[in-house]
């Protein structure tokens, strides 16, 4: 396939997404505002910027179907869940273990794939996905070391990851009838609904935060949203998914040295170990998958 060349530099691009996006659990770390407060507000003031540019789409709009409208709902439920599991993780766990645990995305919409559509595997990725794991396994062995408040938070972004996982392979579904903008502003304005409800029924103040907070919610819509994952898919236009997908390795790396500095956070012996696992796991399974073929385009809401 020949694509065209980008008017800047593709490295350059690629460091600036991953910087991005690994900012995005270091503001939540900064913000003391509940988890679901902070997914309803980066999901909210994320749509009101996409909102001016979803003109084009509105015939799209009107052509759905009512099972269409079935699959976004639950897509937008799973996506909230997600944000809901994964922030609330990192107020009990560290940077380093909640984003590595996250980075499994790729392995989670795999055994989802198999159970539900019955997609095949090969060995060389399965092979990758079990160092991953064992990665994961050393992660939370390490956090069982520390307190069980972070083993806690691993559990929670396990859950997290399973969600989006599910998000997504709806999304998988849905995308191939609808154009990919429309359906990420649908999803999330769905899930920031869901995230609405969620407070409601819980009794959690909508504004009673100071001005610092809503800047933090503001932050988080912008840096790793449109510097982030706004900026892969654009760039899918230059270079291929597969590529653009090592983002996934990039984030726990980047949030990991940016906790580091900006939190003063320090890994064990064990969650080095794991760390490393889960990196050179992902990397086996993502070449396993090039060399197959399978060139699975990221969509604009599928992490952190």
């Amino acid at each position: 396939m020949n694509r065209k060349p980008s008017p800047i530099p593709i490295p350059m691009l690629m460091i600036i997404g991953i910087i991005a996006i690994s900012f995005s659990s270091i503001f939540i770390k900064w913000s003391s505002a509940p988890a679901s407060i902070q997914g309803m507000y980066r999901l909210l003031f994320t749509s009101l910027l996409m909102l001016p540019f979803a003109r084009p789409y509105s015939g799209a709009l009107f052509s759905l179907r009512k099972k269409d409208w079935i699959m976004l709902v639950a897509s937008g439920i799973m996506l909230a869940l997600h944000f809901l599991l994964w922030m609330g993780s990192l107020k009990f766990t560290s940077v380093a273990s909640s984003t590595m645990i996250m980075a499994l995305e790729p392995v989670f919409i795999m055994l989802g794939a198999y159970f539900l559509f019955k997609e095949k595997t090969a060995l060389s990725a399965l092979l990758g996905m079990g160092i991953a794991i064992a990665g994961v396994i050393f992660i939370g062995w390490g956090d069982i070391g520390i307190s069980a408040n972070n083993l806690k938070g691993d559990i929670l972004s396990i859950g997290g990851t399973a969600a989006v996982a599910v998000h997504m392979l709806i999304g998988q579904k849905v995308v191939v009838r609808m154009p990919s903008y429309l359906y990420s502003l649908i999803v999330f304005i769905s899930a920031s609904l869901v995230f609405a409800i969620y407070n409601l029924a819980m009794g959690i103040p909508f504004f009673d935060y100071p001005p610092r907070e809503w800047g933090i919610f503001i932050l988080l819509a912008v840096v790793p949203t449109v510097f982030g994952h706004i900026l892969f898919n654009w760039l899918l236009q230059f270079v291929s998914a597969t590529t653009v997908s090592m983002n996934i390795l990039g984030e726990p790396v980047g949030a990991s040295i940016l906790a580091y500095l900006l939190l003063g956070e320090q890994l064990t012996g064990l969650q080095w170990t794991g760390s490393m696992l889960v990196m050179c796991g992902l990397a086996a399974y993502l070449y396993a998958g090039r060399k197959k073929g399978k060139d699975i385009a990221p969509v604009l809401d599928n992490a952190s």
